[in-house]
């Protein structure tokens, strides 16, 4: 009887650790999902569209987020870039205020990026934000020319043209632009 009781904590405790390590796991990646995920609240979302592009597989938008709790007061800041393809299937992510700057900066390396990165024949360059958007560079010294690429998530990668790329860069830092002046006038007393 004691070993079966044994094996019964054994096998609660297991399912405890399963149980926990599956909720952190489905935890959103991101600090404004997490925070607006509070219950027993009110939370209020608001949203201002920044701009938007054509790709040769749909339309991507900018949208820059506040989120805030009304008993605190406390805020959080961030954008969501929003993609629908062709044919229609809506994918977006969120990306916190915290990581606009590495973003902006990596858009900025990923623009510049040459040849010289490497020795090696071919380079594939990355920046991902914690939620999964991707912009790549890549290139093989036989094919001449650099691409670049842009990535929800899992969805496979988008080509983007040089002038998409800057187009992307620019409503990414419009984007923190509206962003840094929100975040002014709310804290301001």
């Amino acid at each position: 009887m004691r070993q079966f009781a044994w094996v019964l904590i054994v096998i609660g405790g297991s399912l405890a650790v399963a149980a926990h390590a599956q909720n952190a796991t489905n935890a959103p990646p991101t600090e404004i999902e997490n925070f607006e995920m509070q219950t027993d609240t009110v939370i209020v979302k608001g949203f201002e569209q920044v701009g938007s592009m054509t790709t040769s597989g749909g339309t991507l938008w900018v949208r820059c987020k506040e989120s805030a709790n009304e008993a605190t007061g406390r805020r959080e800041y961030g954008i969501a870039v929003e993609f629908e393809s062709n044919p229609p299937r809506r994918e977006f992510l969120i990306v916190d205020y915290d990581e606009l700057d590495s973003l902006i900066g990596g858009l900025d390396f990923l623009g510049k990026i040459s040849h010289d990165v490497t020795l090696m024949s071919a380079f594939d360059a990355t920046f991902t934000t914690k939620s999964g958007l991707r912009i790549a560079a890549h290139s093989e010294r036989q094919q001449g020319g650099i691409q670049t690429f842009l990535q929800l998530g899992d969805w496979p990668r988008m080509p983007l043209t040089s002038d998409q790329f800057t187009q992307f860069k620019n409503l990414i830092s419009q984007a923190k632009t509206a962003l840094d002046a929100i975040r002014d006038k709310n804290s301001s007393p």
